[in-house]
């Protein structure tokens, strides 16, 4: 049970990490205890949770996780390991009932500061017909609670914020466009190692612009580097990423002699082209579907698959790889194309 702004289950908010190990142990739970950084942090693979320490250390907030964390109830409502819009439903009635203001945090899901809830979602993960894990093409519900100190603002709150890292703005609630009907997408042929439709590895910002049809992008995002004898240099910045919107790519850079050279290109999953890869479309569709005809593609011909930390698939060889999106309560893909030197990770 989550009891508000006091604990979780048998773990009190105040606790050192002896006692939350302990509290663990005597509800029956032989805690396993996989990551500690410092006196900030424990993530205990078994029983699925994340314990985070305020100074003392003493216990701020518990993040539970979705695939393979303890069931949590809060009244009659389930909070874990739900489809996101029926938990979303369930918590808005109660919420009216108790008469407690409901937002929506940056995963578009629902936080409730007078209980110190705020929900996640993520894909699902769960074991195959061999017995291996996979991900699947739904999205279920985790949970962070907190006590009272974090309960305004849980995931930009310490030590949560500093720990916890985001794929986007926390404080922008997303509002995705929606999924372009794939008759209506452009269609872009791969050409692994160097570039996807009309981009080629090595453009400048300025011909990227012109291959996507003069526009100018939409956002930039870039970074002070480092000067020699250390420290940032902020007299300089360098570009890292631009996005285009109307087209539905990111062109990813890094610093060449001559300025920012395209090193990747990312196609997003809602809107952007359809990208066929050895006849494969790689875009817009369910990830099961696309790891499955990939699958069968490397029995068939010379082509090694692997999988990033997340489950992101691809050819390291290629470096080309398919990623999952969130649309509403289910994902479709997005690629990612590299050139050979760039070290790819889906964290």
């Amino acid at each position: 049970m989550l009891d508000p702004l006091a604990g979780v289950g048998p773990l009190r908010f105040g606790m050192d990490p002896a006692q939350v190990r302990e509290a663990l142990e005597d509800a029956g739970v032989r805690p396993e205890l996989t990551v500690r950084t410092g006196d900030s942090l424990e993530y205990y693979r078994e029983p699925g949770l994340t314990a985070f320490y305020a100074p003392g250390p003493r216990l701020a907030a518990v993040l539970i996780d979705a695939t393979g964390g303890p069931l949590l109830r809060l009244g009659d409502v389930e909070l874990v390991a739900r489809v996101p819009s029926e938990a979303r439903a369930d918590i808005r009635r109660l919420a009216l009932l108790d008469g407690a203001e409901v937002r929506v945090n940056f995963h578009g899901e629902p936080e409730v500061p007078a209980w110190g809830l705020s929900v996640c979602a993520v894909q699902e993960w769960g074991h195959s017909s061999t017995g291996h894990m996979e991900r699947r093409d739904n999205m279920i519900t985790g949970l962070l609670a907190t006590g009272p100190e974090l309960a305004g603002d849980p995931w930009n709150t310490e030590p949560v914020a500093r720990l916890i890292r985001p794929s986007h703005d926390r404080r922008t609630p997303p509002d995705p466009p929606p999924v372009t009907a794939d008759r209506d997408r452009p269609r872009w042929e791969c050409s692994p190692l160097r570039g996807v439709g009309p981009l080629r590895f090595g453009m400048s910002p300025r011909q990227v612009a012109a291959a996507l049809g003069g526009r100018e992008p939409a956002g930039r995002e870039g970074h002070h580097p480092f000067r020699p004898g250390g420290g940032r240099d902020l007299d300089r910045w360098e570009l890292d990423d631009e996005h285009y919107d109307h087209v539905g790519v990111s062109a990813h850079y890094w610093e060449g002699a001559d300025g920012p050279e395209l090193s990747a290109v990312s196609v997003h999953g809602r809107t952007g082209p359809q990208v066929l890869f050895q006849g494969i479309e790689l875009v817009g569709r369910r990830p099961s579907v696309v790891e499955a005809e990939l699958l069968r593609h490397a029995e068939e011909h010379p082509l090694e698959l692997r999988y990033a930390q997340q489950g992101n698939v691809g050819s390291v060889e290629l470096n080309v790889w398919v990623r999952a999106e969130r649309v509403g309560d289910g994902t479709i893909t997005g690629a990612l194309f590299c050139v050979e030197q760039w070290e790819y990770s889906d964290d």
